[in-house]
């Protein structure tokens, strides 16, 4: 009996000789790694072998003529039920995944495949059951199902593709970061995300996935499905096959536009200062030569007769002193302070006209002013000339080829606040709409080399300072082009009534 395979049967069995067939099959389940169990259609087991006693603990002598049901927990002995009917119908059950019982209690996942016995006859009396232990693989599946869990929930895009650059995978993040769904890029070449100028980046990062490199926190920039650009770190790693074989990778991008945005930032306040450090040093070598070109001009006004002459050096001598003001002022050399003065502001616009009246006559620009501000406003001199001649420059910088130039003065009455606002126009060649909102930032210039790019923002610091506010409006349509900035100036200084830049906002939104 040692010499045989080990195959216990319950019941009459015929002896098997090794010349009998019976015999190899009986090798075969005696030496199966898996439990081969055969049953009665009363589901009393008949047969038992050498896998199903390591799976399960018990011996053949405790199982054979006993109920299967005594390896099925009592939840799901239900199963068992619908099992026989099938067998009884001559039906196989293939793979079918459930959860049995050991002799120590212990449940565990199986996959059970049975397979109807039938007699010389062709009549089943009874069935045959492969028992497959799958906890190794469900304990797999789980470890994948909560790594799925953790890809899907996380806020960072993560994406795979093949070496081809098609999209296989696609996360929840990574449709909140791109605005594509699953269903619209997986399929898709991962070019689309990639702007025009970039796209030989993807060539090189196949190179390295392709030679099994991982890539690190790689900074570039990415293209939304809008088409908007952005600043992402994106980290890859090749993926490989059972044979280690690389058959394509993962990305994990995270976007770092306010990251960056910081950093920008910081290097415009570091400009912003080194500047201001610089241009204290030229704001003292220039005020010397500055006070004696005045000291000069003053020594010929007073020796000049009344007249023509006599005005021109004033004018001469007032805006001399006006850019000694600025260069101590808007460079830094020295913060202002001179006392606030009553004044109309038509007067103080029509000084810094007057500063421009040889250029607007060379490039053949007409100004056209209507004035309606009786009211005296309480400001400082020096600073609104500053502001009205920085907006002045630039629309006259607008209009190399001439055109219009409109002002407009008028109190504008608040039910929180009053003031003066002031409109200035041109007909120039307008600022295109993805610079507006740019306009104001240090500098941000649409001159090329013939701006610094700080004019417009010197000047909405000095009028945010005084409790006002400024804004912009312009077109680049051919034969309706033309820019517009309305300033806003309260009657009462912050000091005196807080809500002041809430009314400016209010007449803004008003005449916009």
């Amino acid at each position: 009996m040692s010499s045989q395979p080990s195959v216990i049967a319950a019941r009459k069995s015929p002896a098997i000789t090794p010349l009998d067939p019976r015999f190899h099959l009986a090798a075969i389940v005696s030496s199966s790694d898996d439990p081969i169990i055969s049953k009665d259609l009363d589901g009393i087991v008949t047969s038992w072998n050498e896998a199903a006693v390591h799976v399960f603990g018990y011996t053949p002598e405790e199982m054979v003529g006993s109920s299967i049901r005594c390896l099925i927990p009592p939840h799901l002995h239900y199963e068992e039920e619908e099992i026989l009917r099938k067998v009884r119908a001559g039906e196989r059950i293939a793979h079918f995944e459930t959860t049995r019982i050991k002799k120590n209690g212990e449940m565990f996942p199986v996959s059970v495949t049975i397979s109807p016995v039938k007699d010389a006859s062709g009549r089943v009396v009874g069935a045959s059951k492969i028992v497959r232990d799958i906890s190794d693989r469900k304990r797999g599946d789980e470890g994948r199902f909560r790594l799925a869990a953790i890809v899907e929930s996380a806020d960072d895009a993560i994406v795979s593709k093949d070496l081809n650059s098609i999209i296989r995978t696609w996360n929840e993040g990574a449709h909140r970061m791109f605005g594509y769904t699953a269903e619209e890029i997986v399929g898709q070449s991962v070019l689309r995300l990639i702007p025009e100028h970039l796209r030989a980046e993807e060539d090189e990062i196949i190179r390295k996935v392709r030679a099994a490199e991982r890539i690190d926190h790689y900074e570039t920039v990415r293209m939304k499905k809008s088409g908007e650009l952005f600043d992402v770190s994106v980290t890859i790693s090749p993926i490989k096959d059972e044979q280690g074989t690389v058959i394509g990778a993962s990305k994990i991008a995270r976007d770092i536009s306010d990251r960056k945005r910081i950093e920008r930032l910081l290097v415009e306040s570091e400009k912003l200062a080194a500047t201001g450090r610089m241009a204290a040093a030229i704001a003292h070598e220039i005020n010397n030569p500055l006070e004696s070109l005045m000291n000069l001009i003053y020594l010929a006004r007073q020796n000049s007769p009344e007249g023509k002459a006599a005005a021109y050096l004033m004018t001469a001598e007032q805006e001399l002193e006006r850019v000694s003001h600025l260069a101590r002022q808007t460079l830094g050399y020295y913060r202002d302070d001179g006392k606030p003065a009553e004044l109309h502001l038509r007067g103080l616009i029509e000084n810094v006209l007057s500063v421009y009246n040889s250029r607007l006559t060379a490039t053949g620009i007409a100004v056209e002013s209507h004035y309606n501000d009786l009211r005296r406003i309480t400001v400082s001199k020096g600073e609104m000339i500053q502001v009205f001649s920085n907006i002045i420059a630039n629309a006259l910088d607008a209009m190399p080829d001439g055109g219009v130039l409109r002002i407009s003065t008028r109190k504008v009455i608040g039910a929180r606040g009053d003031g003066i606002q002031v409109l200035i126009q041109d007909t120039g060649v307008g600022i295109k709409t993805e610079h507006l909102p740019k306009i104001f930032d240090p500098f941000f210039t649409t001159k090329g080399s013939l701006g610094t790019g700080i004019g417009l923002w010197v000047a909405r610091q000095l009028v945010e300072k005084r409790g006002g506010q400024i804004v912009v409006a312009s077109n680049t349509e051919k034969g309706n082009s033309g820019t517009a900035i309305t300033v806003f100036l309260p009657l009462a200084s912050p000091s005196e009534d807080g809500s002041s830049g809430e009314a400016a906002q209010r007449i803004f939104s008003k005449a916009s």
